[in-house]
């Protein structure tokens, strides 16, 4: 049986600690240690004993920014065929071993980085450990595996441009961020995927996953000092770190991209589409922005929510949409604030210039004392239930770290809410949520729409959504 079909309780010493009697809550992150291995591999290790499980989360600092011009998807790709094999185990025997210990693996690629993990049975530690080790470290990437895999994924991506809103995301970076490594589809279209090869999957692997580029973070049920002598025993002697590489070092190596001034427009035709699904936006923030946390806050109320401003408008007043929000993607450098919904043909100019409208009164009217107030009791009662069970803690551990935060980012957060005033509300709005330059990307029926879209942009590009890629 599934561990997660036995064990769903929450780690409840997470969600709060009280100063005083009768006082507000205060997130506290539970300790935990942090130690890097003679091969430069950076361990994580946090105690839970609540529940019998024990979760791991391994970050390699390789993802789709690491793709090679023209292979886009060979870090995705990297990633999913991990588990199709080993040099001492097949994919199936990898599966069976993994259903006798009732755990769970998965791996898959992202923008900076590639991710995964592992759950086992705290009585299942060793050989959890053993087996997520084999898989980390002896991948034996078949042929036959590879090839059937790469040829699944372009069958994928080609089907997947008949769902307009599976792919405006990427029609939108790709405008967005040009020719920056933001501007890639994570998992490549059809055409890079073609290109790929077993050749280019090792040679990514080795290239990538190597320990000074690893951290694994482990939550749950075990000692610190056995666990750490556990995997130092399992993972110290694979693969030596390059000399002098610092963690820090081994994060990819991405340039700033470039805020876009002005406006411009790209609408994507798809003849047969009955709505027009639509993104406008331009560069936002990393994910250390020193302004994160009013920056949320005001998104929260602008468009990051169900009872937000923008989705109040455009679906519960007007009926436009079915939902219309608002997000900041924050990742090593600036990643996209981006503005997205969808409406009927017919309706695609009202929806925009709402869209438009809304976005001008946040500049003007700015945020109420009122709605400032409702979005931080918002933020503290959503985020505790993100992180408080032990593959939750243990994600969240390798991600600060390759971010270079650490606990205070937790423990220090509901603080940061309460500070935040209406006039930092004010000077984020009018710093970081764009009304002038603004970048737009439409998927929809061009023949309905016309010269409609020529107020929004002094020049429209124009593709055909049956075009490989998105550029």
């Amino acid at each position: 049986m599934n561990i997660r079909s036995i064990f769903t309780a929450a780690i409840a010493a997470l969600l709060a600690t009280w100063s005083a009697p009768g006082a507000e809550a205060q997130l506290k992150m539970p300790p935990y240690s942090r130690v890097v291995l003679a091969n430069g591999l950076t361990l994580l290790l946090m105690e839970q004993h609540e529940v019998p499980i024990v979760s791991f989360s391994v970050l390699v600092s390789a993802g789709s920014v690491e793709d090679p011009p023209g292979k886009e998807g060979l870090a995705s790709l990297t990633a999913e065929l991990l588990r199709r094999g080993t040099t001492t185990r097949s994919s199936e025997q990898l599966a069976t071993d993994l259903d006798f210990l009732g755990g769970l693996m998965d791996f898959d690629g992202g923008l900076d980085f590639s991710a995964g993990g592992a759950e086992f049975l705290a009585k299942d530690t060793g050989a959890g450990v053993a087996l997520l080790a084999d898989v980390l470290f002896h991948p034996s990437f078949p042929k036959e595996e590879v090839e059937k895999r790469i040829q699944q994924r372009v069958d994928e991506l080609k089907s997947l441009k008949d769902e307009p809103q599976a792919v405006i995301t990427n029609y939108f970076h790709a405008f967005l961020f040009a020719n920056h490594p933001y501007g890639r589809p994570i998992d490549g279209d059809e055409a890079s995927n073609a290109k790929l090869t077993r050749d280019d999957v090792v040679g990514f692997y080795q290239r990538n996953y190597r320990p000074e580029k690893m951290r694994i973070a482990v939550a749950g049920d075990f000692v610190q000092g056995e666990m750490k002598q556990l995997l130092e025993k399992a993972l110290v002697m694979e693969r030596a770190a390059t000399p002098a590489v610092s963690q820090s070092q081994s994060r990819p190596k991405v340039p700033p991209p470039q805020y876009v001034r002005g406006r411009k427009l790209l609408l994507v035709d798809k003849p047969d589409a009955t709505q027009t699904f639509y993104v406008l936006g331009n560069i936002g923030i990393s994910r250390t922005n020193a302004d994160r946390v009013p920056i949320q806050l005001v998104n929260t109320v602008f468009g990051g929510r169900f009872t937000s401003i923008l989705n109040d408008e455009l679906r519960v007043s007007s009926g436009l949409t079915y939902g219309a929000r608002s997000t900041f993607g924050r990742y090593l450098q600036a990643g996209p604030f981006a503005i997205s919904s969808f409406t009927q043909n017919s309706n695609t100019v009202r929806a925009l210039d709402m869209t438009l409208e809304v976005l001008k009164r946040l500049h003007t009217v700015g945020l109420s004392e009122e709605q400032l107030k409702s979005a931080k009791a918002y933020i503290k009662g959503q985020f505790p239930p993100q992180i408080e069970t032990t593959d939750h803690l243990a994600t969240l551990m390798t991600q600060l770290d390759f971010f270079g935060l650490d606990e205070r980012e937790i423990n220090e957060l509901f603080s940061r809410i309460d500070a935040v005033t209406l006039q930092d509300c004010k000077r984020v709005i009018d710093q970081y949520f764009p009304k002038d330059d603004l970048v737009f990307a439409l998927v929809g029926k061009a023949s309905e729409l016309g010269g409609s879209l020529k107020k929004y942009a002094p020049q429209i590009e124009k593709r055909d959504i049956s075009q490989v890629g998105y550029k």
